[in-house]
């Protein structure tokens, strides 16, 4: 306690500061009332701090749900993911997962509602009957909602230093999943959703593709991000945007002729009009100087396309083949160099109908780094991949080729369909029966097969005591007239179907 005064008694007559004895709550308890101070979100329980977020640790915040906040915090520049520090050997050769935890977000419950305070129009005006100047008027709103909106304003997320030099709306985003609207400052862009909203450095994106779809009506844009976005406890590495081919829009920048001419001379242009995904394509190149990547021209697929349709596991996608790397968008992107790989395996796995018309490949990567199984891919794309991995230097185990060697072996062997011959005793399957049973089909069954199945059988002969006999059972007390007329009148009928 002694310390205390004399310290207090220095910052006082050094600094001009008084010092504040406040005491913490320690009881643990999880709920509480939060207070936005100028520099921190202090959390209090029974009127005692019992922590503080600065604002500079927060990197982002969205709605969790109807009355569920989320507030992400920011990792230091110099760490990577997992918490080490750039360039350190302290923990050389041990696993990755071996860093220490980190807190990178935290989630309050706020239910009910809440009033909210807004300054009457007109600064130090009169309102008529009051008495009071620049009075507040008070709103009810969404507690969640206020609390997003404060710690958004003192947090400075949402606002980015500078005017928006372009603004592109309802963007539609395979990954993550929803549309939003791209605001796009001097030195980051802003994601705005429904639910989410993030704020990315041009710093962050380490690669910039362009990938037209099959469907020609679509084209792809894929940011490649590093530190990657973050949903909660998903994150996404690569940012995938689709966007019409027809669609065309007119923008001009809002920015000076001084700072175009002087700061982006020969990168952007103060007006564009032409399709959409050209105009976002040339001012993310602008203002962030990566290079765009496109499709490679070593590849063609059979139908004359730069991707190829394919799978991971259950999600279907796009594959594409770069100069320098494999692509497969949208769900989960992956991206794999081709300097990085080993071998590709193609191989058929399923069952013999979807094994002939589809094939897998697998991608091995060099040091034992793992695999990637592109499947279903179309058996007509087997030629242009194998043309294409010889062109990158890439070596090729086709397993296929002993598949089909088996295969065609198999069916050879299990052929008994090849000649006339074997066809006729196998449709009558008496090739393999007695003799006698033979003998005695034959013998009782001449005049039928004969009546049946002879367009030539004449009305008379052998053939009406057969017919007859087979009649009787079924019309007894017959007279012969009748008898006689009904051999008479058959072989008509059968001559006519003979003819």
């Amino acid at each position: 306690m002694q310390d205390f005064e004399r310290l207090s008694r220095a910052f006082k007559v050094w600094y001009g500061v008084a010092i504040e004895q406040r005491e913490h709550a320690i009881r643990g308890w999880n709920w509480g009332k939060a207070e936005f101070t100028k520099a921190e979100l202090a959390f209090n329980v029974q009127n005692r701090p019992a922590f503080e977020i600065p604002y500079s640790e927060i990197s982002n915040t969205n709605l969790a749900g109807k009355n569920e906040v989320a507030v992400e915090f920011a990792l230091p520049a110099d760490e990577k993911a997992n918490g080490h520090i750039e360039g350190s050997t302290k923990n050389r050769g041990r696993k990755a997962a071996a860093g220490p935890d980190e807190l990178v977000e935290m989630r309050f419950y706020i239910p009910g509602t809440a009033l909210k305070k807004e300054k009457a129009e007109g600064d130090g005006a009169k309102k008529e009957g009051s008495e009071e100047e620049g009075e507040e008027e008070a709103e009810e709103q969404n507690a969640a909602n206020l609390f997003y909106e404060t710690l958004m304003d003192k947090a400075e997320i949402g606002d980015v230093a500078g005017d928006t030099f372009a603004t592109f709306l309802d963007v539609l985003h395979l990954t993550p999943r929803g549309r939003f609207d791209i605001d796009m400052y001097e030195a980051s862009f802003r994601l705005r959703g429904k639910t989410y909203d993030y704020k990315i450095q041009y710093s962050s994106i380490k690669k910039f593709f362009l990938l037209p779809k099959n469907d020609e009506m679509h084209t792809l844009i894929v940011l490649g991000l590093d530190p990657p976005l973050r949903q909660g406890q998903t994150r996404y590495p690569f940012l995938v945007m689709q966007l019409k081919l027809d669609e065309e829009v007119s923008i001009e920048l809002n920015m000076t002729e001084e700072l175009l001419r002087e700061r982006y001379k020969d990168k952007l242009e103060p007006r564009y009009e032409e399709p959409i995904h050209q105009v976002i394509t040339k001012i993310f190149r602008g203002l962030s100087g990566k290079k765009v990547i496109m499709p490679s021209k070593d590849f063609v697929s059979h139908h004359g396309h730069s991707g190829v349709k394919c799978s991971i596991k259950a999600n279907e996608g796009l594959l594409y083949f770069l100069d320098k790397s494999l692509m497969f968008v949208p769900k989960p992107a992956t991206y794999v160099q081709i300097e990085n790989i080993s071998v590709v395996t193609m191989s058929r796995v399923g069952g013999a109908i979807s094994a002939s018309r589809t094939f897998d490949i697998t991608v091995s990567l060099k040091g034992g780094l793992g695999e990637h199984q592109f499947s279903n891919i179309n058996r007509e794309e087997q030629q242009p991949l194998e043309e294409f991995f010889k062109a990158k230097n890439i070596r090729i185990k086709n397993e296929m080729v002993d598949d089909s060697a088996a295969l065609i072996k198999a069916a050879l062997e299990n052929d008994d369909l090849s000649t006339d011959e074997d066809v006729r005793p196998d449709r009558g399957s008496a090739d393999e029966d007695e003799e006698s049973v033979d003998e005695d089909f034959h013998a009782d069954s001449d005049s039928d097969v004969a009546e049946e199945y002879d367009s030539a059988h004449e009305s008379s002969g052998s053939g009406s005591g057969s017919d007859a006999e087979m009649d009787d059972p079924d019309e007894d007390d017959a007279v012969d007239d009748e008898m006689d007329e009904e051999e008479e009148e058959r072989p008509k009928k059968k001559s006519k179907v003979g003819k």
